[in-house]
């Protein structure tokens, strides 16, 4: 069966082939669709994003951010007592840290596009920009860590 043709019998309503979303609602931005069923070309959405962070996706047990981190910018050390980390950088380069105290983040890797880093609850961490390019990349967090429809432009907005 094919599921992109649209003159498909069976599910007539389905986008183009070339569609960027697909969902109950109509594409229009990004924003959180959660907890709803969704599906979405997450390469795309990920590379079109350009906020600090944007929550795609919140349901009860996971969440799904999409995050732009501009050249010599970084995460910021932070560290999530409860929940466990998931990033997976589609854009970009840089230096992930982690460590069990904020003054002592021994495990330091290089990342670039493709690259996928799990970051353990308890664990320090942060990720820095040392590229020419924006860091696009989207995160999911097990438990939820923002509210449900976070929206930060810039880095300056999660703190306010």
């Amino acid at each position: 069966m094919n599921f992109n043709n649209k003159h498909n019998r069976f599910y007539p309503n389905l986008p183009k082939k070339n569609s960027f979303y697909r969902g109950r609602y109509p594409y229009r931005s990004i924003r959180d669709y959660g907890p709803e069923p969704f599906v979405i070309n997450i390469n795309k959405a990920t590379l079109q994003n350009t906020t600090f962070r944007t929550s795609l996706w919140t349901g009860t047990f996971l969440q799904l951010t999409l995050m732009s981190i501009d050249v010599g910018g970084e995460i910021g050390l932070e560290v999530h007592h409860d929940i466990d980390q998931f990033i997976r950088i589609e854009q970009g380069e840089g230096l992930v840290m982690m460590g069990d105290q904020k003054d002592d983040l021994y495990f330091r890797e290089p990342v670039k596009d493709d690259y996928v880093i799990f970051i353990p609850a308890g664990k320090w961490h942060n990720l820095i920009n040392t590229g020419h390019t924006p860091i696009k990349l989207y995160s999911i967090y097990a438990p939820p860590n923002h509210p449900h429809g976070t929206i930060h432009v810039t880095k300056d907005d999660e703190t306010h």
